[in-house]
Parts: structure tokens; sequence; C-alpha cells
């Protein structure tokens, strides 16, 4: 799956969460419109033309729709400030949508999956697909790979993992479309239950893509914590900060694209408790800067130098 990177944390960018939702929102609407048409144009061509490949593209596409409005409700949601039930926030409004969309897409999938078992079965009354159904498919293919490359800088630029994952979703689709286009071309070669057995490629990718979705939100929803390689970057932070000798027992947990962070910090144990309290102050300031972190529990260690 394809999450979030730690490489779209930068230095010295304070992350901002009203940037980060309008273009969410922005990007989103491209996709809806983008997926509106292609999902009306694919399954109307797909019935005319007589192509259960193209129909089960289209199908995809409109669950792609469903997605996208699933990203608007969470962005409209997940940016509420905390209040007394929550007092950590809304964040995990994406985890859950995360799930929800894993279970949409692994239903469409089975759904696709059983109408191409069941055509290839009786493949003997497939019928010569008419060729406007390869032309849908190569424009469906190039529009929905031009949606990838625009959603996924959009998501790197504000660092939102469920954008990222809507982003390779649309990649997913322009493969999906991809494959079509040969299953309706070998049709049109002379191999009929091709078109079909693309149509059960591309449910079995939507089932695919919903089992990863599912899972990883599962997992989030559980307090999954940050890869190692950011554990380190958010380790690096912490030990350049001026005052502090040292840090262990970090750990992190996950609040939708967000981390909340537990760590021991180590500061020189002859200062006051005011100069430590301070010194931790500026420390946390500078990794909510640098990282995707929304809080930050730290416990003071005193810190002597070995003799």
């Amino acid at each position: 799956m394809h999450g979030y990177d730690p490489a779209m944390d930068m230095e010295d960018e304070e992350f901002d969460a009203q940037t980060k939702a309008r273009a969410a929102s922005r990007s989103t609407w491209v996709s809806v419109a983008v997926n509106t048409t292609l999902s009306a144009l694919q399954v109307v061509i797909g019935f005319v033309s007589g192509s259960s490949g193209l129909i089960a593209d289209g199908i995809h596409s409109l669950s792609d729709l469903v997605a996208d409005f699933l990203v608007l409700f969470v962005s409209a949601h997940s940016k509420a400030e905390a209040d007394e039930r929550h007092p950590y926030g809304h964040h995990r409004f994406e985890n859950a949508a995360s799930l929800a969309l894993g279970l949409l897409l692994a239903g469409v999938g089975i759904g696709m999956l059983w109408n191409a078992v069941d055509k290839i079965e009786h493949h003997e009354a497939i019928g010569k697909v008419h060729v406007a159904a390869l032309y849908v498919a190569g424009v469906a293919l190039v529009a929905k790979e031009g949606l990838f490359r625009y959603m996924l800088a959009v998501a790197k630029r504000v660092k939102s993992g469920m954008l990222v994952a809507n982003a390779w979703h649309a990649r997913s689709d322009a493969a999906s479309s991809l494959v079509v286009g040969c299953g309706i071309a070998g049709n049109l070669m002379g191999y009929p239950f091709l078109d079909p057995v693309a149509a059960l490629l591309v449910g079995a990718m939507v089932l695919k893509m919903g089992w990863e979705f599912g899972w990883e939100a599962l997992h989030d929803l559980m307090d999954q914590s940050a890869d190692d390689d950011e554990v380190e970057a958010i380790r690096a932070t912490i030990l350049a900060a001026p005052g502090v000798r040292g840090c262990h027992d970090l750990r992190t947990r996950k609040m939708g694209d967000m981390l909340m962070v537990d760590v021991h910090i180590e500061i020189d144990a002859h200062i006051t408790v005011e100069a430590g309290h301070t010194i931790v102050q500026k420390t946390e300031e500078v990794v909510r800067a640098r990282h995707r972190v929304l809080g930050m529990m730290s416990h003071i260690d005193p810190w002597r130098p070995a003799t």
C-alpha cells in the first residue's frame, strides 16, 4: 500500500491543517468531475457496444466517485476542533473512512468477480464488441493517469496520507483501463472471451485494493506506530534541539494523518525545573513544526555526565 512518505516532511515547514483541507477539497472535486464523466461514458458505451469489461471499468469509476465524496466528508469533519468528548480532536475520522472505503471496494470487487465468472462460464453467448469501446477505454486510461499525477503532486505538497492513497487508487484505475483496453482489443481480433477476462482482472484489482485499504486502516485504529524511518527522523529532531542530552522510550501512534508521540527526554540534572521545562517546550515546538506530530507527551529524565 502506498501510504505516507516521511520524505514529505520538509525542514522548518509548519504543518497547516487548513491548507491541507483546502487542497484535499479542490483536488477531490477535480476527481469527482473526472470520475462522473468517465463513469457515465464507460457504462453507456459499454452497454451499447456490448463490452462487459468497459461496464466493469465504469462501475470501478463509480466506486471512485463514492470514495471521492468520502474524502470530502472526512476533510470537513476531521479538522473539527477538540471538544470535551474528543480531547485529541477528530483526526481518526480519516482512519474510519479508510476502513469504510476498503470495505466498499472489497464489496464492489467481489460483485465484479461474480459477474465476470458468470460471463466466462457462458462465453459462447459473447458477441463481438463495437470498436467505440476501445476508444473509450483509451480516453479513460489517459484521463486516469493524468488524474493520478495531479492528485499525487497535491498529496505530497500538503503531506496527506489519505490523499496519497486516493491518488494511487487513481493509478490503479488507469491500470484497470489498460487491462480493459487489451480485453476489448482481443475481442475485436476474434477472441470474445478476453473481454470478460479483463472484467475479471479488474474485479480482482478492486478487491485487492479494498483489502489493503481496510487492513491498513484497521491497524491505524489499533494505534499502529509510524514506520522506522519516520520514528528515527523524529528522534534526530529531538536530539538536535538545544539543551537535550538524549532521549529514549520514543513511541508513536497514528491519529488520522497525524502522530501522537511519547518520549523520555534527558536534561542536565543541575539546571532548574523552569529551565528544563523551557527546553522541553521548545523541543516540542520544533518537532511539531518539522513533522506531522499532533501532540507530544514528554517525560523529563535527569542527565549527568559519565564519571
